[in-house]
């Protein structure tokens, strides 16, 4: 089931599940990669390959447009939104067993939110078109928060309409170190989910629990 099993035999039940978006509920990276290669054509900068988008994009506009644009990155910003919005919506995409791991969740009586670095406004769109609205009690995004992942700010607006204070009985669930460092700034059990637990990312910050696919997360939480 995970590679840290004894951690979660430890862990107490779940009072809330808080996901982050891209590459952990749908799949982005493609529509990601398009509109970060046509804002770099458009800025004069040499485009990225898949995998350089991958190891790169991790932080918010607003956290990491000025070191790769500058004094530019706000213009560099509004042509990536722009073209983002134009193709976002048709190419969404959930993950595997994503929705039927989400639903049984809630069946399970487990406060779910979002808490992701794509700008707010995109984000909720994209739950909006999903359907899956009525699956969680808050969805942060950039900008919603005074500060961005990996900061405690959006883990703590999230947990805000729920009564629900950060500790061990709230996962955060990602793919991604920024994920993990978020989780742990805020005292929440940090949890991986799709991806390899022992990738060299993750060698300096290593995550509470990881799940190999949705199915086994919901598994996990539904025998504590």
């Amino acid at each position: 089931m995970t590679p840290r099993e004894g951690t979660l035999a430890r862990l107490p039940r779940p009072r809330a599940i808080l996901f982050d978006w891209d590459n952990t509920l749908v799949d982005s990276w493609p529509t990601i990669h398009e509109a970060l290669n046509f804002c770099m054509s458009a800025m004069g900068k040499p485009c990225w390959s898949l995998e350089q988008t991958k190891e790169r994009v991790r932080l918010s506009l607003r956290d990491s447009f000025p070191h790769h644009f500058g004094d530019r990155w706000e213009e560099a910003r509004t042509v990536y939104l722009g073209r983002f919005r134009e193709i976002h919506l048709e190419r969404l995409t959930a993950l595997p067993d994503r929705e039927t791991m989400l639903h049984g969740l809630v069946g399970e009586g487990i406060f779910l939110g979002v808490v992701s670095n794509k700008t707010g406004a995109l984000l909720r769109r994209e739950v909006e078109r999903l359907g899956w609205c009525d699956l969680f009690g808050s969805v942060v995004g950039a900008g919603d928060a005074s500060a961005d992942k990996p900061a405690c700010e959006p883990i703590l607006l999230a947990l805000a309409s729920s009564g629900i204070r950060p500790g061990e009985d709230v996962w955060y669930v990602g793919d991604t170190a920024i994920d993990i460092e978020c989780a742990c700034k805020t005292g929440c059990v940090s949890v991986l989910l799709g991806v390899d637990a022992q990738a060299a990312e993750f060698v300096q910050c290593p995550s509470h629990l990881a799940f190999p696919d949705a199915q086994s997360l919901f598994r996990g939480v539904r025998d504590l």
